[in-house]
């Protein structure tokens, strides 16, 4: 057994902070990890796949992301 897996619930439901920092990085602000990681940025939002790291560290928004963005009507 693998007891280092993270759990993930069936659907993700994206708390308000989640929305904005999508929100944000659509329309096209830069956020690094060293900021992401000082303003709190969720990482759920990396591990369920809706924003991807570069290896400059740079935050941009995934395909994915921006669905979930449309998906929530915001």
């Amino acid at each position: 057994m693998n007891m280092t897996s993270t759990y993930h619930a069936p659907t993700f439901d994206p708390t308000v902070d989640e929305l904005e920092t999508l929100k944000r990085l659509e329309m096209g602000d830069s956020i690094t990890v060293t900021e992401a990681i000082k303003d709190h940025v969720s990482a759920r939002l990396l591990e369920w796949g809706f924003i991807t790291k570069s290896t400059a560290g740079q935050l941009a928004i995934t395909a994915t992301g921006l669905h979930l963005i449309r998906r929530q009507g915001n």
